[in-house]
């Protein structure tokens, strides 16, 4: 089925698929925006929701923020926002009502303030209230512009001095490497030979949980995101070693047969108890849950391997798409709700 390419096209009305393929070029894109704080930040706040906020957990991993930084998924920031703090909104269609809320709170308690949006509300505000904008290109799905909130990020931060020099060197660097990693995943790529149509295939009828250490997590994350939304399959994610102190002993009391798969995104760059976790968690909960399916990340460093899994797990989650014969690119329910709360 998955080496049907007119059927593939027949599903993916969007191009989905071509979307996820270019996405390594999204990581240079210039966004030409000069700006000045009134001061250094001594903390940052990133307010976003579901994939507008989701490029900004990488920065947990890489290139790592040097002041504290956290990222508020809410319709208020922070108590501790004030004067000393970069707030950033973020919301790639610029109407989250969530992140538009948090703006006005963010502004109320004097916070400095950039904004990252492809339009709507968001953009007029900016405009209005005079707050540095970051335009993200416009016609796609959060969770398919997620490199160019990534690229926004870095060009922010770096020229802060809150990020290493060179940031958007090595962004650029993996860029071009990514592209060559997409290529084993395309469409035409026949599922012999294609890990991910191989790795779709095993979870056809099942609620996949994925599973990684701290430094993969923002893959992790990502996976559930693109899993729950373009496959329309129920997803969850969590990372070790916190799941060894919770989620672990759930799965004692229940027999094999479970309808689950799981995942774990294991990367060599893990802290080294991590990665025995990784082991010893199989072992113990065998018989108990299904046996776990290992991601092995490509790339030497945290950044190559976190976009190498996100993109892998994009394609994964196109083609689970087009084996549950949903469209990848609507989000019919998503918008649903969002026309009900208003």
């Amino acid at each position: 089925m998955l080496d049907d390419l007119k059927l593939i096209n027949q599903i993916d009305k969007s191009d989905a698929l071509g979307v996820a393929g270019k996405q390594a070029s999204q990581l240079v894109h210039d966004y030409d925006v000069y700006f000045q704080l009134d001061k250094t930040p001594l903390n940052v706040v990133l307010g976003g929701m579901g994939g507008s906020a989701w490029p900004a957990m990488i920065l947990s991993s890489w290139p790592r923020v040097s002041v504290p930084f956290e990222i508020s998924r809410d319709y208020t920031v922070p108590s501790y926002v004030n004067k000393d703090t970069l707030y950033i909104a973020s919301s790639y269609s610029g109407n989250t009502e969530e992140t538009i809320a948090s703006l006005d709170d963010a502004e109320k308690k004097g916070a400095q303030i950039v904004v990252m949006a492809a339009g709507g509300k968001l953009v007029e505000l900016a405009k209005e209230r005079g707050h540095t904008l970051f335009k993200i290109p416009s016609g796609f799905q959060p969770r398919m512009s997620s490199f160019y909130f990534l690229a926004a990020l870095v060009q922010i931060l770096e020229p802060l001095g809150l990020i290493p020099v060179a940031s958007r060197e090595q962004l650029a660097a993996a860029s071009q490497w990514l592209a060559q990693e997409n290529m084993q995943w395309f469409a035409d790529v026949p599922t012999s030979k294609n890990p991910a149509k191989q790795l779709a295939e095993k979870l056809v009828g099942k609620s996949v949980l994925i599973y990684s250490g701290p430094l993969l997590f923002p893959a992790t994350n990502k996976w559930k995101i693109c899993i729950n939304e373009n496959a329309k399959n129920l997803a969850w994610a969590n990372q070790y070693p916190e799941l060894s102190h919770n989620e672990f002993i759930g799965w004692s009391s229940h027999p094999i047969e479970k309808p689950y798969a799981v995942i774990e995104i294991q990367s060599d760059l893990e802290h080294p108890r991590v990665q025995k976790r990784f082991e010893l968690t199989d072992k113990l909960l065998s018989g108990k849950r299904p046996h776990a399916i290992a991601v092995v990340p490509e790339g030497t460093s945290v950044l190559k391997q976190i976009l190498w899994a996100f993109n892998f797990g994009d394609y994964v989650s196109l083609y689970l798409a087009v084996l549950n014969n949903v469209d990848p690119t609507p989000v019919g329910l998503v918008e649903k709700l969002k026309k009900e709360l208003k």
